[in-house]
């Protein structure tokens, strides 16, 4: 994750010598494009394709547990953020589904508190609660759309990732692989969405911002003023 630092600093350092865009969320609308280009390529030749083998091979119930496994992961990163966010009724709630998925749900591979509500919450988030923008619009190298607070909130993630945080390198490598390859698996029908838009790249860009938006509100964001609303 340090390295989300050093890509951002590159996108602004080329960014900056760029002409400007005529959207103010993406300024660096060149270079993303670029980079949106290279993503798109390696997910074609090689993610995509392991992705489908992986759906091809192992059965739906080994993959529930995987999902259960990976998203009892995720809900400690949750319950941090969920704190930092003073949002404590939901922090307790998390927790509990932590505690009771890895020690009664057999490491987190039973989802045994699906009464409870499963959030979405991330440093990125936290940033936004705190009143940070989201800054101009980034496709990060490997790791998609972003923005510049959302680089920074990978970051910060990394620092309560289980996966990151796991010493053992074959152990958090294959962690960390079979995770990218479980999530992109699960975007096989989501994706076919994609198939008849003109200009992929803007689309993934506003939907991504209008999402990021509403998370950061819990789903009510501020309604934006436009030009002639304001005259």
């Amino acid at each position: 994750m340090k390295y989300v630092f050093i890509i951002i600093a590159t996108i602004l350092i080329t960014g900056c010598a760029s002409v400007p865009n005529s959207n103010p969320k993406d300024p660096f609308e060149s270079y993303n494009r670029s980079v949106f280009k290279f993503n798109d390529a390696l997910d074609k030749h090689i993610l995509k394709p392991v992705a489908k083998g992986y759906n091809s091979i192992l059965p739906d119930p080994v993959k529930i547990m995987l999902n259960n496994f990976f998203s009892n992961l995720d809900d400690v990163g949750v319950t941090i953020n969920d704190i930092l966010q003073l949002k404590l009724r939901q922090g307790a709630s998390d927790g509990i589904r932590v505690l009771f998925n890895t020690t009664f749900g057999i490491g987190g591979l039973i989802n045994v508190t699906s009464r409870l509500e499963k959030h979405n919450e991330d440093f990125g988030q936290t940033l936004g609660y705190w009143g940070i923008g989201s800054g101009p619009y980034l496709m990060l190298p490997f790791f998609g759309p972003s923005s510049v607070r959302d680089g920074v909130g990978l970051y910060g993630d990394g620092l309560t990732s289980v996966i990151v945080n796991t010493h053992d390198v074959p152990t958090r490598n294959t962690a960390y692989a079979v995770n990218v390859v479980h999530e992109r698996a699960g975007l096989m029908e989501q994706e076919k969405v994609l198939d008849d838009v003109a200009d992929r790249y803007a689309f993934i860009r506003d939907f991504y911002l209008a999402r990021r938006q509403s998370l950061v509100y819990d789903g009510n964001p501020p309604r934006e003023k436009h030009i002639d609303e304001e005259d």
